[in-house]
């Protein structure tokens, strides 16, 4: 572990927080008129997943927790616990639903993902910053219905609906941002 300050802060970023591994959602670097200037952090808890407040002296120091990226590969889930098989070292590991956010409606059976381990548990995910999934329902648009860059709801092969234009059609692969869950793009895959 290595000692850092709050100028190191970046989002993302696993610090020790009480003891327990947290990770820095959000900080902002305030200096008020009158008064030391602070740093005011939003840290997730990798444990249990609870987000809190806290509030360091600008220059305060903590300790940053080494956290290795592994690439895997999802095999299946079961219930809110989702199996993945390390690439390398083909050890599985369990990886709780809560990690994923509302990521979980994109993942893909066999696909490689990044997952983060600290102290040989998943402790988070790296998201990729685009997801290609297959169209697999797409229903035709009806005559007409372009003015103003209109839309129609598909169905993907991992289940979830997604709102495209209406040039879309069953088996197109198309790309989306998987933050927002909105259409980018049609892929030549």
């Amino acid at each position: 572990m290595a000692t850092i300050t709050t100028s190191d802060f970046k989002k993302g970023l696993f610090i020790l927080f009480k003891d327990e591994p947290h990770q820095i959602i959000d900080f902002q670097h305030v200096n008020p008129g009158k008064g030391s200037a602070f740093v005011r952090t939003r840290l997730k808890s990798v444990k249990t997943g609870k987000v809190q407040e806290f509030t360091y002296k600008s220059g305060e120091s903590v300790e940053e927790l080494f956290i290795e990226t592994r690439e895997m590969q999802y095999l299946y889930n079961e219930g809110d616990s989702y199996l993945f098989m390390d690439n390398q070292t083909y050890e599985q590991y369990t990886v709780p639903e809560s990690l994923f956010g509302d990521f979980v409606r994109f993942l893909k059976f066999n696909e490689t993902y990044q997952i983060m381990i600290y102290q040989d548990q998943p402790v988070g995910v790296r998201l990729p910053k685009k997801v290609r999934l297959l169209v697999t329902e797409a229903h035709d648009a009806a005559r007409g219905d372009t003015v103003g860059g209109a839309m129609k709801l598909v169905k993907v092969e991992t289940g979830t609906e997604v709102s495209v234009p209406l040039f879309i059609k069953e088996g197109d692969v198309i790309a989306i941002d998987p933050e927002t869950g909105t259409y980018v793009e049609r892929s030549n895959e």
